[in-house]
């Protein structure tokens, strides 16, 4: 068995060997994006609703707590540029003349605000024992 498949391999030309390259190149880019989507996906699972440090950016916090970023940058007063998008807390405290406790005081309460303006859906309603007559 072995054997053929070398006397195979041996018996390719440059376009079969395109083919092939072709394959593990995009069996390879794939294999990394799957990776990468698993890492993605354990990774915020295990991390919501982290406490807030000053390594994190007003993104990350965002994406945490599962609010929109705007509403963060509004209670911060900062403007929603791309510059602004990687600044860690920290850097942003400094700048304003604030402690991270008050950063972080700002933050929990416009995440609290934020889910009270917009609480999660009801649950579906339980199917009816009339058979839908009313």
């Amino acid at each position: 068995m072995r054997r053929e498949i070398v006397q195979t391999l041996r018996g390719f030309g440059w376009r079969q060997w395109l083919v092939v390259a072709t394959f593990a190149l995009v069996l390879g880019v794939t294999g990394w994006h799957v990776a990468r989507t698993v890492r993605g996906a354990i990774y915020w699972r295990h991390h919501q609703e982290e406490p807030i440090r000053g390594w994190m950016t007003v993104g990350y916090v965002a994406h945490s707590y599962h609010v929109p970023p705007h509403v963060l940058y509004e209670a911060l007063n900062l403007p929603r540029e791309p510059r602004e998008r990687r600044r860690p807390l920290r850097e942003i405290a400094k700048s304003q003349g604030r402690t991270m406790d008050e950063i972080r005081a700002v933050l929990q309460d416009a995440i609290t605000r934020a889910r009270e303006s917009s609480p999660p859906p009801p649950p579906p309603p339980a199917a009816r024992d009339d058979g839908g007559k009313r």
